[in-house]
């Protein structure tokens, strides 16, 4: 277990990429604090799958799309560990109905932005002292597959200005830090859908999506395991890194042409 005796945050970990993404730190070692915004019982339960791999682990209720969420949720962390060694921002509000800019109320377009960029920097600013002083860390962004390429998004206008400025952010992050010892990369996940996402690569090999160029639907263990990679002491060299983790599926492309 590589990552004994540190300890991970993974915000939105009571379901979704953000649990699988935390149990699997949790088998290797890693303390856990299980981040939740209304999901209090997957995030209980998520605790107690963590715990029996000998680890240690608190739940946090905190919206991190609000500075009150953020602040509460980096004190937490401190009193729980006095700070983070990997931190990885999973959470982040989407609207799945597709519409134009100009169909969103204000209130939405500031949700979107402050839960994909700005509470991710905000956050990431709460836990770097821990990291710098212990001269290591990682920071682990997640944006959408093909966000590094900033192509338009019709009717993901909002949430894809976020993602494609953390992707700027996540660069100019990981060159400051580097000298701290500190990695900063962004992980693409592409269309792993539903259940999908909580799944391993083995419950989904035989099954058929074809949508997907692999053939195979994606799983949530195709996200997790780059993030365990990117964590792991001679990842190092590996920061300002945009990875995708598509199976070669283009969701952005495809939404193009069905205009």
């Amino acid at each position: 277990m590589e990552l004994k005796g540190r300890t991970a945050l993974v915000t939105g970990s009571a379901k979704g990429l953000g649990k699988k993404t935390a149990i699997q730190l949790a088998e290797q070692g890693c303390n856990i604090i299980v981040n939740y915004y209304e999901s209090e019982l997957e995030a209980q339960q998520v605790k107690q799958h963590i715990e029996q791999f000998g680890v240690k682990a608190i739940t946090v209720q905190a919206d991190i799309a609000t500075t009150a969420g953020v602040d509460k949720l980096a004190a937490e962390a401190e009193r729980f560990s006095g700070g983070v060694d990997i931190l990885v921002n999973n959470a982040g509000p989407f609207i799945r109905q597709r519409r134009l800019f100009s169909e969103y109320d204000e209130a939405s377009i500031i949700r979107l932005l402050h839960g994909n960029l700005l509470g991710v920097m905000l956050l990431d600013h709460r836990m770097l002292e821990g990291m710098r002083k212990r001269r290591w860390g990682r920071v682990i962004h997640f944006g959408f597959g093909h966000a590094g390429e900033a192509r338009a998004w019709p009717h993901r206008a909002v949430y894809a200005a976020a993602k494609t400025g953390l992707v700027s952010f996540t660069k100019s992050l990981a060159v400051e830090e580097a000298p701290f010892g500190i990695t900063v990369n962004l992980i693409g996940p592409g269309d792993i859908r539903g259940a999908n996402k909580e799944r391993s690569i083995d419950e989904v090999e035989n099954e058929f999506d074809p949508e997907s160029p692999m053939g195979r639907p994606g799983a949530g263990e195709d996200v997790s395991r780059v993030v365990l990679f990117l964590c792991e002491e001679r990842s190092n060299f590996l920061t300002g890194n945009v990875i995708d983790v598509t199976g070669g599926y283009d969701p952005i492309r495809a939404n193009i042409k069905g205009l």
